[in-house]
């Protein structure tokens, strides 16, 4: 399988921006089956550089497996400008990123802004995981998202995805 732009493999999360996470959830997993979703609330962020200077972005995100792939619910909280409004302006949902695993964080930022996809935001979160987004919405209609493997990265996907395995459909919502 040929490698994508910049290098960029087979993406590991779809994201949507949503209104209302717990609706969000009941519909996903309603109608897709996706889930169970955990939730993070307001997800503290050491440091944000948006287009280019110091930033905010507050959110939350509700964490699911469908299929083979992570999919994240998106709530924006963020007054002003920020990425999730980049792409979806004022509709209150939408596809908003697919996130791709990276070996060179900052290499694979750098390759997508010389090919026209620059970094709309850099963040830092406060337990030192670094993620960004370029901006392909000129092309592909959404961000990409990056961030390089670490363990507990891996571990978060690991049990999102085990979760998933033996889920009953149950109790769908997850608070973290």
């Amino acid at each position: 399988m040929a490698a994508l732009a910049a290098g960029l493999e087979k993406p590991v999360q779809i994201a949507y921006g949503v209104a209302d996470l717990e609706a969000a959830v009941a519909r996903f997993s309603g109608r897709f089956g996706a889930g169970p979703f955990f939730v993070m609330e307001h997800i503290p962020l050491a440091e944000v550089r948006y287009r280019g200077r110091p930033g905010n972005f507050d959110h939350s995100s509700a964490y699911g497996q469908w299929g083979d792939v992570m999919v994240e619910l998106v709530k924006d909280h963020t007054l002003g400008p920020s990425p999730v409004r980049d792409v979806l302006g004022e509709r209150p949902e939408g596809l908003h990123h697919l996130a791709y695993m990276v070996q060179d964080l900052h290499g694979t930022i750098a390759a997508l802004t010389a090919q026209g996809w620059p970094e709309a935001m850099w963040a830092r979160t406060g337990t030192g995981v670094e993620f960004a987004f370029c901006d392909a919405a000129s092309d592909l209609g959404h961000m990409i998202e990056l961030y390089e493997p670490s363990e507990g990265l891996l571990g978060f996907y690991r049990m999102v995805r085990e979760a998933a395995d033996s889920w009953d459909g149950s109790d769908p919502l997850r608070r973290l």
